[in-house]
């Protein structure tokens, strides 16, 4: 009777990884997500038997709160490059966002003029970006590192020292602990609207990614740019729209990481294009454009996030490695991709 009750069971989990085998080969792009996905659990796991308490809710609290911004700029890339191209300008627009922002609010500007103010600084770098890419044919790479330079140069010019948000400023409130769990001590679950802001960027990122015409037209412009104006696709205005996007979502993280710290500097955000493009090529996001899903960069994010919490934790790592771990994960998931489309080719 055991032999006949364990046979089903064989066949079902042989159908299962067959079934799997097939998914994987029909659609290889899903293979650096789930790479992703596999590492930021290893991480989780290694992290709870070397150090101890990473899987409760204060550090998941806080490795949300503390890379709410980043997870807007994964998204925010994430656009651009399932189109083929690349924003360098993002880290140049928070600085130019944030240091704006701040010296508008100490000059008394109501608190939510102030937040769309930032937010259309990063629209309006964007728009340029885009204009300079699809009507005067300007490589991605050139465009947006002429707007990082300008973006740089023009939060030098407002400002060459630490700008202070006062303490009572309304926008400090979108960094306001909201209890959620109270847990054991300080184990409690928190977010702060911040994180509830960046949630809804990834869900709406998401539909319109996966739901809309405007998304199959973006991921079908990183296919071939060619065969989408043949389709009769909207190429032009949606090769222009995600570099808008790319430049709000900017000066939203602009937005999300003034309230938390409290201050805007000309330096602010210096390297964190690159983080946001690595973040989004760790979550799956190839390079050369059509392959990657939102959730996927989310997950890069994370991980990056996950890989600064465990170099604390361990005390011995100097905090120079993160940059050195990074760029070993970023290269084999380069490999990885590479090796995906091959497969697709």
């Amino acid at each position: 009777m055991s032999v006949i009750a364990a046979a089903p069971v064989q066949a079902a989990g042989t159908s299962f990884v067959d079934r799997l085998r097939r998914q994987l080969t029909a659609n290889p792009s899903v293979v650096p997500t789930i790479a992703s996905v596999v590492i930021f659990v290893a991480m989780i796991v290694y992290g709870e038997i070397a150090y101890g308490r990473i899987v409760q809710a204060s550090t998941l609290s806080n490795l949300l709160i503390n890379n709410a911004h980043l997870i807007v700029l994964a998204v925010a890339l994430t656009f651009v490059i399932l189109t083929g191209g690349i924003d360098l300008s993002v880290g140049s627009v928070i600085a130019v966002s944030s240091v704006a922002g701040v010296m508008l609010s100490n000059a008394g500007w109501n608190p939510l003029v102030v937040i769309v103010l930032m937010i259309a600084i990063g629209g309006l770098f964007g728009l340029v970006s885009g204009v300079l890419i699809r009507y005067f044919n300007v490589q991605p790479f050139i465009a947006t590192l002429a707007m990082m330079f300008l973006g740089r140069g023009l939060a030098s010019l407002l400002s060459t020292k630490p700008e202070q948000l006062p303490a009572d400023s309304p926008i400090r409130l979108i960094a306001e602990k909201i209890k959620i769990i109270d847990g054991p001590k300080v184990n409690d679950l928190v977010i702060t609207p911040a994180v509830i802001i960046a949630i809804v960027v990834v869900l709406v990122a998401f539909f319109v990614l996966h739901r809309t015409r405007t998304g199959r037209t973006v991921y079908a412009i990183g296919g071939s740019e060619n065969s989408a104006l043949l389709m009769g696709l909207p190429v032009p205005r949606t090769k222009v729209l995600v570099y808008v996007i790319s430049g709000s979502l900017a000066g939203l993280a602009a937005v999300l990481y003034t309230a938390r710290l409290g201050t805007a500097q000309n330096i602010t955000g210096i390297g964190w294009e690159l983080d946001a493009i690595a973040a989004a090529v760790i979550g799956g996001t190839v390079l050369t454009g059509a392959y990657g899903y939102v959730l996927g960069s989310v997950i890069g994010a994370l991980v990056l996030g996950l890989m600064t919490v465990l170099i604390t934790r361990d005390g011995g790592i100097p905090p120079e490695m993160t940059t050195i771990i990074t760029g070993g994960i970023l290269l084999v998931f380069v490999l990885l991709q590479r090796v995906v489309t091959r497969k697709k080719e």
